[in-house]
């Protein structure tokens, strides 16, 4: 399976939700104005019933197009299909890559890059966060080794790009030990509602930052206009 070929998601039980969801995101961009605009898979999906998405990003006009289980080739196909149509938001939050079961940590960056190339190419205006993937599993899981080797491309690939950051959202998830807690990851995988506040803060703290500097700067273009 190729990660940068456009792909629907799967829809194993014939229940045809990852399209519905795919159709609820299309008519979202031609009602929403949203300022932060997050896409991905289940991280993403699932900080949109996180306290900190409550207390935070909602209040940041956010708009969350995350779907559980999707590839970075089924975010390419929604991304090619609609999902980035009619909506002109400041920030671009992404997070994909996870759920790339099977692929080699070079596919999967090349899937990620191919994402971001995409965005960067049809929302020039909105400044790109793309998030690390997080660790996962025991200390000797070679999902976490494969997500370590992902991050460590991704953060070449960003270099010298002043439209696009990566942000390592792995606040400390591994223990002195190499394990992860449950508190965290109840599931050693998903984040619980203090792994999300957890990973999350510094995204908070980026978008706050990028938010302010942005109105700072309209603020500076309606003075230097009423003077001129």
């Amino acid at each position: 399976m190729s990660s940068i070929a456009p792909k629907e998601g799967e829809d194993p039980h014939g229940e045809g939700r990852w399209m519905s969801m795919h159709q609820r995101f299309l008519s979202e961009t031609r009602d929403a104005e949203p300022e932060v605009l997050w896409m991905g898979d289940s991280l993403i999906q699932n900080l949109f019933n996180s306290r900190i998405w409550d207390t935070s990003f909602c209040l940041m006009h956010s708009l969350n197009f995350g779907i559980s289980g999707d590839r970075t080739e089924n975010v390419l196909w929604r991304l090619q299909n609609g999902e980035l149509e009619n909506l002109s938001p400041k920030m671009i939050v992404l997070s994909v890559g996870q759920e790339n079961y099977g692929d080699t940590p070079e596919k999967i960056a090349e899937g990620v890059q191919a994402i971001c190339a995409l965005i960067r190419s049809k929302q020039p205006q909105a400044f790109l966060i793309v998030l690390t993937l997080l660790p996962r599993g025991n200390p000797d899981s070679p999902l976490r080794q494969r997500n370590r080797k992902v991050n460590e491309m991704m953060t070449e690939y960003v270099k010298g790009n002043s439209r696009v950051q990566l942000v390592n959202i792995d606040t400390g998830f591994v223990q002195v030990d190499n394990t992860i807690s449950h508190h965290d990851m109840f599931d050693y995988m998903s984040l619980t509602q203090k792994g999300y506040s957890k990973a999350f803060e510094p995204v908070n703290e980026l978008l706050t930052q990028l938010l302010q500097e942005m109105e700072g700067e309209v603020g500076r273009t309606e003075a230097e206009g009423a003077a001129d």
